[in-house]
């Protein structure tokens, strides 16, 4: 089970890793409803192009961390990383399915935008399945 929740975990990093590397290189598709927005449609954040490459990098570090728990990996890591990126990763997407109280998250206020309506559908449900998924992963050592 570890290494299917793995191989899971690392598709869907690299996929999200993608996506963010193709809105780095101009691509359109999605970003829209990528942003959060207030209920008048200002954007409440404005990630740069450096944003976007830490994001689209760090994700992609984090699908290199989960292929890395596979028995097929080639890459492997120390104990004391393992269990701090281990716990780490899907901490940080458990707090981002809670969210903010305000534009994102389960208990948001704002739902009424392209992006609310997004978080709600796919962006909160798979951070909580990221979450969970890697705590999972964790404690199958």
């Amino acid at each position: 089970m570890k290494d299917r929740l793995s191989f899971l975990l690392t598709a869907i990093f690299l996929v999200i890793s993608a996506l963010h590397f193709y809105w780095l290189f101009g691509g359109q598709w999605g970003f829209h409803h990528a942003i959060p927005t207030d209920i008048n449609g200002n954007k409440v954040l404005n990630p740069s192009t450096i944003d976007t490459l830490v994001v689209g990098l760090g994700l992609l570090f984090f699908a290199l961390f989960y292929f890395s728990q596979t028995m097929y990996s080639f890459l492997k890591l120390p104990r004391w990383i393992v269990l701090i990126l281990g716990w780490f990763i899907p901490i940080i997407f458990l707090i981002r399915s809670v969210g903010d109280f305000q534009y994102i998250g389960f208990f948001k206020a704002v739902t009424a935008t392209d992006f609310g309506r997004m978080d709600t559908i796919l962006y909160t449900p798979l951070c909580l399945v990221i979450g969970v998924s890697g705590l999972l992963v964790i404690s199958k050592k």
